[in-house]
C-alpha cells in the first residue's frame, strides 16, 4: 500500500447530523455524493447545526439510494424522507447568506421538531451546481459547494490527531482526551503522514479524483461536542487556540476542492502533487 493512503471515507447527508462511512464514493463537483444535502432550519429560515442544537449528534441519517434518506434518533421511530419534487423554491440563512432550498415533506419537519422539542424543518439543496458558491476570497471562478460549512470537502490526518491528542494530554484539561476523529466530522480520513503535513498541500490526487487545497479548516464549537454522548467540553478549541493558530483560523484539517472528478475509495493511495 501506499506511503499516503485513505483510512476512511464519511458522508454526512444531513448538515450536523451522523452519517456514513462506505468504502467508496463518487466526487461532484460540490463534494462527496450526497454529503450535505439537506439541513434543518429554525423559525426564521436559520439553518440549525449542532452549534445551536448539540442533540443533532445523537441523530444519524443514511442515503436510500435514490437521493432520499433514512434518519434515526433515540427515543423515535425511524423515517424515510424522499427527496421533494419540483416546489417553490425557500431561501434560508447559513452563516448570514441567504441560499435557495426546497422544504421536504411536513412529516419530516413534524419528526425533527418532535426530537429536538423545538420548531425544525427539513430543507433540500436541489441544484448545488447553481444554488451555492465557494467563499470567493478562496474560490476559482465557478467553483460551487453544498450545504458544507463552506468548502466541498474536508480532509483530515490520522497524525495530525496523534499530535492534537498528545497535545491535549500535557494541557490544562487532559481528562477530555484523547479525541476520536468524529469530533472533526471529516470527508476524508488519510494514515501515513507527518502530524500537520496537509497544511502544505496544495494539489492531491485520490484514486481518480484531483484536488486542491483552498484553505486549513477553522474550526468551531462544534469540535467541543461528544459525538456520542452531545455533551460539551473545552477541548479541542482549548488546545488548538495554543498551538494551531494560522491567521484567525485554530486550524485542524484541509480544505478541499475537487478539480477532476472521480471516484475515491478507502485504501486509495493519496498523492501529493504539490
Amino acid at each position: 500500500m501506499a506511503n499516503l493512503y485513505v483510512r476512511a471515507l464519511h458522508v454526512h447527508p444531513v448538515k450536523s447530523v451522523a452519517g456514513t462511512a462506505p468504502d467508496e464514493v463518487a466526487v461532484e463537483p460540490w463534494g462527496l455524493s450526497g454529503d450535505r444535502r439537506w439541513a434543518l432550519v429554525d423559525a426564521g429560515g436559520a439553518v440549525i447545526t449542532q452549534r445551536q442544537q448539540p442533540r443533532l449528534a445523537l441523530a444519524a441519517a443514511r442515503p436510500t439510494g435514490d437521493g432520499g434518506i433514512a434518519v434515526s434518533a433515540p427515543g423515535m421511530a425511524g423515517l424515510v424522507v424522499e427527496v421533494p419534487g419540483p416546489g417553490p423554491l425557500e431561501p434560508v440563512l447559513l452563516f448570514g447568506k441567504k441560499v435557495e432550498t426546497v422544504a421536504a415533506a411536513s412529516a419530516a419537519a413534524d419528526w425533527f421538531s418532535d426530537y429536538l422539542g423545538v420548531p425544525a424543518r427539513l430543507v433540500h439543496l436541489d441544484d448545488p451546481a447553481v444554488r451555492r458558491p465557494v467563499d470567493p476570497a478562496y474560490a476559482l471562478p465557478g467553483e460551487t459547494v453544498s450545504l458544507a460549512d463552506g468548502y466541498p470537502l474536508l480532509l483530515t490526518t490520522d497524525a495530525s490527531l496523534d499530535a492534537l491528542n498528545s497535545l491535549i494530554a500535557q494541557g490544562d484539561h487532559p481528562e477530555e482526551g484523547p479525541l476520536p476523529m468524529n469530533r472533526f466530522r471529516p470527508n476524508v480520513v488519510v494514515s501515513g503522514a507527518e502530524a500537520w503535513a496537509e497544511d502544505g498541500w496544495g494539489r492531491l490526487a485520490i484514486g481518480d479524483a484531483v484536488f486542491r487545497g483552498a484553505r486549513e479548516c477553522s474550526r468551531c464549537i462544534v469540535t467541543t461536542t461528544d459525538q456520542s454522548t452531545a455533551r460539551r467540553g473545552k477541548e479541542p478549541l482549548a488546545t488548538l487556540a495554543r498551538h494551531r493558530r494560522i491567521g484567525k483560523s485554530l486550524a485542524f484539517g484541509r480544505q478541499l476542492v475537487p478539480v477532476r472528478l472521480g471516484t475515491v475509495r478507502v485504501g486509495d493511495e493519496v498523492r501529493v502533487l504539490g
